[in-house]
């Protein structure tokens, strides 16, 4: 059981990270057009340390704040902002190939003017769409179907917006100190009951990220200069990537899925964090330029290998791989997962593989 509050940063409410305030900017949908795209570059590179950080919910990160309030400003200017009561739990994710962002829209809007709804914790998620509906919501949208802590329970819906603020109001009710649906004892039962379960097929949910190509380019352990894009419409992905037009600059991006950079993650790492054990984003990049690490063939599963199992150029990752800095594995991607999770002088191989061991 929980026994403190959620404390997820926001937009104006700052997390005060060892180099510096970090902002996190909630965008649903993950659609910005190429002006607020630019507010966005030009805030991190005045106001931050030059870079924005793509999150595992298509949101954005700017570090090395001084304060929230003139970001804040900007970003009210440019309606990114719409509501400081209830900015943190403006986390609405959704298949960003699809045409849905007016849905997004209209949930976003509809969350945001029910003063009850302020309250709820940052972890609160909304998913919608098929792609990204094994996300981890406590609410998912698929066509009819309303998800409940990412469960299809039989729950068919007519209004999708009203029936995600009402599931929505039942979880403040019942939630006491707990952060997700998938906590509350009972919860997505009850849920269940208010709504009445119907005696459908049930749809499995998934998770089916988008490939790298020149139109959807992945950005390196989702950190990218801000000085990148300029005047581009963007949409960004739950995978730390990007929707861009045919014909963008994608320089310094992924763009070919057989990158060995594609699917693989990692957490701020030192010196950002205070609590990390060790440099893990370095500590990344020197693994990514060692074509003849041998000792562990299942990490990077399925490309070209040498006889001992070693990662070659061109290898493309079996699932995706992420590398974390302390036990706490900050930026986790949801479902199998190969993590490394730093000991010290060394690393753990800690999930999606059958053995648990050191590397270095």
């Amino acid at each position: 059981m929980r026994t403190h509050p959620d404390a997820c940063p926001g937009a104006v409410e700052l997390h005060q990270a060892a180099d510096g305030g970090l902002a996190r900017i909630r965008v649903p949908g993950g659609t910005l057009s190429a002006a607020q795209w630019d507010v966005v570059r030009v805030a991190a590179l005045e106001l931050g340390n030059g870079s924005l950080e793509l999150t595992s919910r298509a949101n954005l990160q700017i570090r090395g704040l001084a304060d929230g309030a003139e970001l804040g400003s900007r970003l009210r200017a440019a309606g990114l902002l719409p509501s400081d009561t209830h900015e943190r739990i403006r986390n609405i994710i959704a298949a960003p190939l699809e045409d849905n962002q007016a849905l997004v829209d209209a949930l976003d809007e509809a969350l945001c003017a029910d003063p009850e709804l302020a309250s709820l914790p940052g972890r609160f998620l909304v998913t919608v769409g098929l792609p990204v509906s094994g996300s981890g919501g406590d609410f998912g949208l698929v066509d009819d179907v309303l998800l409940l802590a990412g469960t299809d329970t039989g729950v068919r819906v007519t209004d999708p917006v009203d029936a995600v603020v009402t599931a929505a109001r039942l979880f403040q009710q019942l939630r006491g100190p707990a952060w997700r649906l998938s906590e509350v004892d009972g919860g997505v039962r009850k849920i269940t009951e208010h709504f009445g379960a119907t005696d459908v097929p049930r749809i499995t949910p998934a998770v089916t990220p988008v490939a790298p190509s020149a139109v959807t380019p992945g950005v390196p352990l989702g950190r990218l200069d801000a000085h990148q894009l300029p005047g581009v419409p963007v949409r960004l992905t739950p995978w730390r990537s990007l929707v861009v037009p045919p014909g963008t600059d994608t320089s310094g991006l992924i763009t070919d899925p057989a990158s060995p950079w594609h699917g693989v993650s990692a957490c701020t790492g030192r010196p950002g964090c205070a609590k990390s054990l060790s440099d893990v984003r370095a500590d990344v990049y020197a693994w990514l330029a060692r074509p003849e690490l041998s000792d562990l063939p299942e990490t990077i599963g399925v490309g070209t290998r040498s006889p001992q199992g070693a990662l070659q150029s061109g290898s493309i990752p079996q699932r995706p791989v992420h590398w974390s800095g302390c036990a706490r594995r900050c930026g986790r991607p949801v479902g199998d997962v190969i993590e490394f999770v730093a000991i010290g002088d060394g690393y753990r191989r800690i999930a999606g593989t059958a053995r648990d061991e050191e590397i270095r």
